[in-house]
């Protein structure tokens, strides 16, 4: 127990990459040691996410202003936290989540809690004289119980865009590559910002634009994924490595933006698939392309898909379920239970808080999931995901294409937690 506990916490209304309003959650402490953080926002939403708190007043920001949240945390939250100590993120986390009361932290709003959740370990941190990744590490491991161990994840690069992400006729939402056979973080890093940069070389090439989408990556008007995972394959090997060896390809499908009434609508390729064809698809490519994983290939509510999709390929890919789990240990453990899927994308904003997003990483590690730790399409220069997933040694962490200073900041703290630390890789 310290006597340096929480004098005040405080928020203010900031912008996320997107131009969008957001929350940013600051903790004073009684030796004024203080911490900011910033929270994310998604575009491409499960309906089973955490609630985030916005006005809904079309006078300011579109409706879009987040200055519910901030007078939450600075009236509520504010109070509930006074005289509490920050280093103790379960008791933390359960007096937010108990004094919001709702099942999906609607009173408070997501965006508030979370800002706070995250603040309050970051200057835990640095009343302890830790680094973050080192405080959330104990936290998990001591506090928490969970069975991890620090290291460098593989960078997970988004660098072409579709689906909610872009505006182009693609229907899939992010095209990605895995450099996972590299030695080191900064060698993985390396090729793929030599691949993204000959990609856009290539697009130039062939008179296709090179303007970016939400997460960084290009958004060319191409007719299909085949398209896509060509160019992506041609900028690989002519960058100077070898697919399905040092890079691998992977998807995020985000088919829930595209299902409707029982039915996969892939406008782009003007196609309409049942599940049974969907998976039958996801598969093809799987076979003609080297896919090591496959995010979101199914609707959120698609159970039956989910299994036979894990079925078919989950031997040798990694099944990935975002708006199926939303970082929710509750569904996760149905997951589990009917095999549906391997791996979970964990955004601490679905959830809402660092205990919950701790506790669903370990309730996926415990059955054999891989956990990859996610940015979201609204994102800020707060490099906290970085820190958490060398502190969960979750292994792989998606933060969008190597180009945006929100993303890039995120991959520039974790080349500096490789020079600085001796952590092993992937």
């Amino acid at each position: 127990m310290t006597n340096n506990l929480i004098k005040q916490v405080r928020a203010y209304e900031v912008l996320d990459s997107r131009g969008n309003p957001t929350v940013a959650a600051e903790v004073i402490l009684n030796s004024d040691e203080k911490s900011m953080a910033f929270v994310p926002s998604g575009a491409s939403t499960g309906k089973y996410e955490a609630s985030e708190k916005r006005d809904n007043d079309d006078s300011r920001y579109l409706g879009k202003g987040v200055l519910g949240a901030v007078e939450a945390i600075n009236t509520e939250i504010n109070s509930i936290l006074e005289g509490k100590d920050p280093s103790n993120t379960k008791e933390i986390d359960t007096l937010l989540i108990e004094s919001d009361g709702t099942s999906n932290k609607s009173n408070f709003g997501a965006n508030a809690i979370l800002g706070v959740s995250m603040a309050c370990s970051k200057v835990a941190a640095q009343m302890l004289n830790l680094e973050l990744y080192d405080f959330i590490h104990l936290q998990a491991k001591e506090n928490l119980g969970a069975d991890v161990n620090k290291k460098l994840p593989i960078p997970m690069m988004n660098i072409l865009n579709g689906g909610a992400h872009a505006d182009n006729p693609i229907d899939f939402q992010e095209f990605m590559i895995q450099p996972s056979g590299f030695e080191s973080f900064s060698d993985s890093l390396r090729s793929g910002v030599e691949i993204f940069h000959t990609l856009k070389e290539i697009l130039k090439k062939n008179n296709l634009n090179t303007a970016v989408g939400d997460e960084g990556g290009f958004a060319p008007n191409l007719d299909s994924p085949q398209v896509a995972l060509d160019l992506i394959m041609e900028s690989i090997e002519k960058a100077g490595y070898v697919p399905g060896e040092q890079v691998f390809l992977c998807l995020d499908v985000a088919a829930t933006e595209f299902y409707k009434n029982s039915i996969y609508n892939l406008d782009g390729l003007d196609q309409k698939f049942s599940s049974s064809d969907m998976v039958s698809y996801l598969k093809d490519l799987r076979s003609n392309y080297p896919i090591s994983s496959i995010e979101d290939g199914l609707n959120e509510d698609d159970w039956e898909g989910w299994v036979n999709l894990t079925s078919e390929i989950g031997a040798d890919t990694q099944i990935v379920g975002d708006d199926l789990f939303v970082t929710n240990p509750l569904r996760i453990t149905e997951g589990i239970e009917k095999k549906a899927a391997n791996a979970v994308l964990v955004k601490v904003n679905q959830i809402g808080t660092l205990t919950e997003a701790i506790d669903a990483i370990q309730t996926a590690s415990s059955h054999n999931f891989n956990s990859i730790i996610s940015h979201r399409s609204g994102e800020t220069e707060d490099s906290f995901i970085a820190d958490f997933s060398v502190g969960m040694g979750s292994g792989q962490i998606k933060t969008g294409a190597p180009s945006r200073s929100d993303r890039v900041a995120k991959y520039n703290r974790l080349l500096i937690i490789e020079k600085q630390t001796s952590l092993c890789f992937g």
